[in-house]
Order: C-alpha cells, then sequence, then structure tokens
C-alpha cells in the first residue's frame, strides 16, 4: 500500500467518524428537544441563594430526563410567601405547584397557616452560618483561646468571649495585631433587611440567652442583642457584596465576616484560579454552636411532588454539594473528596436549633428602633 493510498484511506476513515459522531449528536439534540417539549412544566415560587443550583444545566436535564419535569421560577421574597393576602399565582393566573423557601423559619410558618391544606415538604438544600478570617487574624484568636484547630479545620469554641470582646469595645491590637487598625468586630449584613443577618443574629440571641430561645425568654436579651447590634456599625445589605468585600479588600479591611459555608465553596468551584490566590491564607471558622440555614420545598400540587422527588436524586444532591456547597447528607455529612477547599468541617455536632419566625420578627422590629 502507497503512502499516497494510505493518507487517502485515513482521511476517509476521519471523515466517515465525523459524520457518525455528528449524526449520533443531531440524533440526541432531537432526543433532548422532544424529551424537553413532553416536560412537564413545574411552576414554582423561588426564594433566593440558591440561583446557582436552579439554573445548572445538568441539573435541568436530569429533572428532563429522568423525572420528566422542567422547573419554570420566579423569584419571591420569603416575607411576600407567608404574608395574610398572598396569592401563589403566577402574574399570568397559572397556580404554583411548589413554593421553595431560603429560610425554614418561613416554611415552618406557611405549613402552620395551612394546616388544612394537604401539604408536602421537606429540607432540601443546607449550609451553616460560618465566619471568615484570615490566617493572622485565626492564629491571634487562637492564641487568646477562643479559636482551636482540629485536624484541618478551625472552630470558635468560645463564641461568647468573642462577642464579650466586641462588646466592650476592645481593640485588635489588644490581642497582638497591632497591624489592625480598629476595635475587634464581624462584618455581617444587616438583619434588619437581610436573610443570612438574620439567621446570625438568631444564632447570637440563641447563644446570649444560653441556648434554646422561647416566647418567654427572648424579651430578656433583647436588650443585649440590641447592644451589640449598635457595635457592629455599618452593615451591607447584600450578602455577595460582603463576601467579595472580604476577599477584595483583605484583612485590613474585612478582619471578619458572616456568611454562608456554600459561600467560599462555590467561589472555589467557580474561579478555582481565584481561590488558588488566597488559598494560603483565607480561613473558614466553624462557630460552636452554629445554626443551620436550610432551603425547604413546600409542594401544593402532584407536580410539585414530583419536583421533590427529584432534589432527593443521588446526582442531584452531588451537585447541589460539589459545585454551589450545599450540604444535602445525613446529619450534614457530605463527601469532602472533591472539593477544592480547605479547612472544611465533616460534619457538625454543636447547632442550636432554629428560631420560629415570631422571634425572629420580635428580635427584627428591637433592632428597627
Amino acid at each position: 500500500m502507497n503512502s499516497k493510498y494510505k493518507t487517502y484511506l485515513i482521511i476517509g476513515i476521519a471523515a466517515l467518524a465525523l459524520v457518525v459522531i455528528g449524526v449520533i449528536y443531531s440524533g440526541k439534540q432531537r432526543v433532548s428537544v422532544q424529551y424537553s417539549e413532553k416536560a412537564k412544566k413545574v411552576y414554582v415560587a423561588m426564594g433566593g441563594g440558591k440561583e446557582g443550583f436552579i439554573k445548572d444545566e445538568e441539573v435541568k436535564s436530569i429533572m428532563a430526563e429522568k423525572y420528566n419535569i422542567e422547573i419554570i421560577s420566579d423569584s419571591w421574597s420569603n416575607n411576600k410567601l407567608v404574608a395574610d393576602d398572598v396569592k401563589l399565582v403566577r402574574e399570568d393566573g397559572t397556580p404554583y405547584d411548589a413554593v421553595f423557601f431560603s429560610d425554614q423559619r418561613f416554611y415552618d410558618y406557611f405549613k402552620a397557616k395551612n394546616l388544612a391544606k394537604s401539604l408536602e415538604g421537606s429540607i432540601a438544600l443546607n449550609t451553616p452560618v460560618v465566619i471568615y478570617s484570615w490566617d493572622q487574624i485565626t492564629e491571634a484568636l487562637i492564641n487568646e483561646g477562643i479559636v482551636e484547630v482540629r485536624g484541618e479545620t478551625y472552630f470558635i469554641k468560645d463564641m461568647s468571649s468573642l462577642m464579650t470582646r466586641i462588646q466592650e469595645g476592645q481593640k485588635w491590637s489588644d490581642i497582638g495585631l497591632a497591624n489592625v487598625f480598629g476595635t475587634i468586630n464581624i462584618a455581617s449584613t444587616d438583619p434588619v433587611t437581610s436573610s443570612p443577618g438574620a439567621t446570625y443574629y438568631g444564632l447570637l440571641l440563641s447563644i446570649m440567652n444560653g441556648g434554646t430561645v422561647t416566647d418567654n425568654t427572648v424579651k430578656s436579651v433583647l436588650p443585649d442583642i440590641k447592644k451589640f447590634y449598635e457595635f457592629s456599625g455599618f452593615m451591607n445589605n447584600t450578602p455577595a457584596d460582603l463576601f467579595d468585600l472580604y476577599l477584595r479588600t483583605g484583612m485590613g479591611a474585612k478582619p471578619l465576616i458572616v456568611d454562608y459555608e456554600k459561600s467560599m465553596l462555590e467561589f472555589a468551584v467557580n474561579n478555582l484560579e481565584g481561590y488558588e490566590q488566597v488559598r494560603g491564607r483565607v480561613r473558614i471558622l466553624y462557630p460552636e454552636p452554629t445554626i443551620w440555614n436550610s432551603h425547604c420545598l413546600l409542594t401544593l400540587t402532584e407536580k410539585g411532588n414530583r419536583y421533590l422527588e427529584a432534589l432527593n436524586d443521588p446526582d442531584i444532591k452531588k451537585i447541589a454539594w460539589e459545585r454551589y456547597g450545599f450540604r444535602t447528607g445525613l446529619m450534614g455529612g457530605d463527601n469532602l473528596d472533591e472539593l477544592p477547599v480547605d479547612g472544611v468541617a465533616e460534619e457538625l455536632t454543636s447547632v442550636v436549633p432554629g428560631l420560629k419566625k415570631e422571634i425572629y420578627d420580635l428580635m427584627i422590629n428591637a433592632l428597627k428602633e
């Protein structure tokens, strides 16, 4: 066989392979389009904080191919979802099949108001409150006995001591950080206007009360939480802005901020190059106790039930954890092997229960004053 014939043969085989691949790909596209057309549309009133996960193409594909559904979501605030005069219909009058709250207090409140109706629901996505810091800040807090290292994970073992130092107006220089200006503080979003800020202040309220806060005990600790709020100074209203400022402005501007664990995990997955630039310096500190932020789905129709079933699919739960930082495993434990982030806690055992919406409302009204 001469070299010229060999060349023609190779070209022919390559061309045939491209044709075959094209036919297969075209066929898959046609099947995908047909499947999408057949998929039942599930209309969901959606609380914030999980937009990336909801729009993930692989998640949408799994739901279409395995569960024959397509999620059509509209953004709602949690407060509007539980308003007395709420009508759970879209602008065109189409009723919703499910409500996806971004905070369990609203989910519990809605269920309690609608006990007569047949509703199914589940906590679908979880992320704990954490404190983000820096290497030098963390070392100083370790020396003060506030932070403890276990394995590769950092825990704030004495939150009460840290809170006391904030309320007393101690300076960073008082704990050996002469190069960090100002008083010790934990930056947070405003609990009056922001769900993450409210969740964090719910944690503080529980710590100040020595445990679970009840209708009978909440009023006794409101003066203390108001003082803490006053010491905290200016607050961002948007969690994404606060986390971005933390990374961009560094230790001097944002020594400590409060946010959800998922923020660092999602940032690292979607911007690995950026995470590598700060990897050796950023620290995730887990308060003891901490508190969960739970996104809860409440179904209103059979199609909504199908969505609930899909959210429990192992492949979808894996994507929620590995791409978006939402814990979906039992007891909050998920496989850490695939994560690019250092210091993530394997399991959280020191956790306060979430507070009722009515208690949050009392706290927020007190802070507004």
